[in-house]
């Protein structure tokens, strides 16, 4: 993890670069061992660097699923690999579902952005299931994550406006039940709940 925690670094300097004045409540929900499944909205390109934020007081590292067309780019191949992320192909989701949920059965953090895209609507998209289905299959707890403001620096299809001392907001909930013993009766019924949650944070 040496890697990672170099990368984890750069993006602190990154951040003072910027003056970005990040808000950031409720990283208490994390827990500092086990499996946990971080599920955020998708409003930027920044949006690893600042999710995986909300781990950084219990001292862990966020597994993330990223595109995998992140994974074959020359830049980043080796990055991406090295920190442990997960690569998902959209036309063969299995391998990465998989890839997940073997990390959350050796005790990992794992941050999936379920909206599988940034959203520019600025609203919450229908969600796929990949992250209510890990949770209920390995008992990790959901952790919903909502972040606002980074997309006025670096959005898609969007110029990067860089500008010093924007806000970011960054609210992480309790864990959300959506196990069928909780009465959720299958991971679509999660996932809307999961959706309803964020959207309301």
């Amino acid at each position: 993890d040496r890697l990672y925690r170099g990368v984890v670094g750069a993006g602190r300097i990154t951040r003072r670069a910027l003056d970005l004045r990040v808000d950031l409540t409720g990283d208490e929900h994390v827990p500092r061992v086990g499996p946990v499944v971080l599920a955020a909205n998708h409003v930027s390109f920044l949006d690893f660097l600042l999710v995986g934020l909300t781990a950084d007081s219990s001292g862990r590292l966020v597994r993330f699923l990223a595109r995998h067309e992140v994974f074959e780019h020359w830049a980043s191949r080796r990055l991406m690999t090295g920190m442990g992320h997960v690569p998902v192909d959209r036309r063969a989701p299995a391998a990465a579902y998989l890839h997940a949920r073997r990390l959350l059965r050796e005790g990992e953090a794992v941050g999936v952005f379920p909206e599988a895209g940034v959203s520019r609507s600025w609203t919450v998209r229908a969600l796929m299931p990949g992250a209510v289905a890990l949770a209920r299959e390995t008992g990790a707890p959901l952790l919903p994550v909502a972040v606002w403001g980074p997309q006025r620096l670096l959005t898609a299809k969007q110029r990067p406006e860089v500008r010093r001392g924007r806000p970011v907001t960054l609210v992480v909930g309790p864990p959300l039940d959506v196990s069928a013993d909780a009465g959720v009766a299958d991971a679509a019924e999660g996932t809307r709940l999961l959706g309803a949650t964020l959207q309301r944070m």
